[in-house]
């Protein structure tokens, strides 16, 4: 299946039937007084997060979502239907925003998490609601409102615990093969890789984190350079980055200090937040250099680097060093749970299409009371 992370559609909400303005004619019943029922409500677009869907590729080419307006009321105090609610399904991580006002609407982030899109419109008030003392025989009754209709762009970012960075050819589809049971395309030419590819890592039997594999950023991607910045969104709910460096590129022209520098100035030019997370180096291929010179090699790219965090040493190629790598994230990964406070399982959530209608409790009166 394609990896589709955008799409645009339309929702239409119903709108709401209109009340009747009818009276009671029947035999023997000369002024039987209004009986005009209401409108039904339009159906209503929800959107739910799915955790077994992981593209929006249905709403590339579904674009017009639209409700069933409400059945309009009748004589005999009938009231109209409501028209069903629509729900649809999109993957967990799931941005949906008004294509119009730029205002993000939900971000479903949570697996079945529910956000109402489009409201239906109310019924209208048929003319039994106008009799009174003075108006014995009213004639008015109100339309449906109408349903909410916008225009939405969904945008996809992929759930993962760690996110890779690197330049083309960095190696970050080796790495990811070599850690976990993905198989994105490898080959010895750049942008081999042309949508995120996630990975499941296990550690041990109760130890497993998801990394994300994006494609390489080059110099001059916030100006539209090779990819641009497409790709960057699905690292933004990582919680640690993994750049990764090629210590023995086949252009021998190329710096890796430029390159790894290079990186850095993108990942801020593109979001400050994600610049601050934090990131790790990770030395790649060092299975290409001499081993009397890897030494003289690692130090003299650090020295001109200066990294603030964690240096690992691996070969993705044969595996080297990976573990080592995989164990660490487990251990920040199992630190920062540790840290976080325990949802309520009693907190209140969102309202769904199908839960009951409240009941509203009458107060006791004086005589219940004695």
């Amino acid at each position: 299946m394609k990896f589709i992370d955008e799409a645009t559609i339309e929702v239409i909400a119903g709108n709401g039937g209109n009340g009747s303005a009818s009276f009671r004619r029947e035999k023997y019943v000369p002024r039987g007084g209004p009986d005009g029922g209401d409108g039904g409500r339009g159906g209503s677009i929800y959107a739910i997060a799915n955790r077994n869907i992981n593209t929006l590729i249905d709403y590339r080419f579904a674009r017009i979502h639209r409700a069933k307006r409400g059945e309009n009321g009748r004589g005999a105090e009938q009231y109209g239907h409501g028209a069903e609610d629509i729900v649809l399904r999109m993957p967990v991580g799931t941005v949906i925003t008004d294509a119009d006002s730029g205002v993000v609407i939900a971000d479903l982030a949570r697996h079945e998490q529910m956000a109402l899109l489009a409201q239906g419109g109310k019924g209208g008030l048929g003319n039994i609601h106008f009799k009174s003392s003075v108006n014995r025989a009213p004639r008015q009754a109100t339309k449906g409102e109408e349903g909410i209709q916008r225009h939405l762009k969904l945008e996809l970012k992929v759930l993962a615990d760690v996110g890779l960075l690197g330049m083309p050819n960095a190696g970050k589809s080796t790495f990811i093969r070599a850690v976990s049971a993905a198989r994105p395309k490898v080959a010895d030419y750049p942008f081999t890789t042309l949508h995120p590819n996630l990975g499941v890592v296990r550690v041990d039997t109760d130890r497993s984190f998801v990394i994300a594999d994006v494609p390489g950023l080059i110099e001059g991607a916030a100006e539209g350079a090779g990819l641009g910045h497409q790709f960057l969104r699905h690292l933004q709910r990582t919680r640690l980055l993994l750049h990764l460096v090629d210590l023995a590129p086949f252009d021998p022209a190329a710096d890796p200090v430029q390159d790894a520098r290079s990186i850095v100035r993108e990942l801020e030019k593109y979001d400050t937040a994600l610049h601050a997370k934090p990131r790790w180096l990770v030395l790649n291929k060092l299975d290409l250099i001499p081993e009397d010179e890897r030494p003289a090699r690692v130090d003299a790219f650090l020295n001109a680097l200066q990294p603030a965090g964690p240096v690992f040493l691996v070969s993705a190629i044969n595996g080297e060093g990976c573990i080592k790598v995989t164990r660490a994230i487990a251990e920040f990964l199992a630190a920062l749970r540790a840290a976080e406070p325990i949802e309520d399982e009693n907190a209140p959530r969102a309202p769904r299409p199908d839960d009951p209608e409240p009941v509203a409790l009458e107060e006791p009166s004086e005589l219940d009371q004695e």
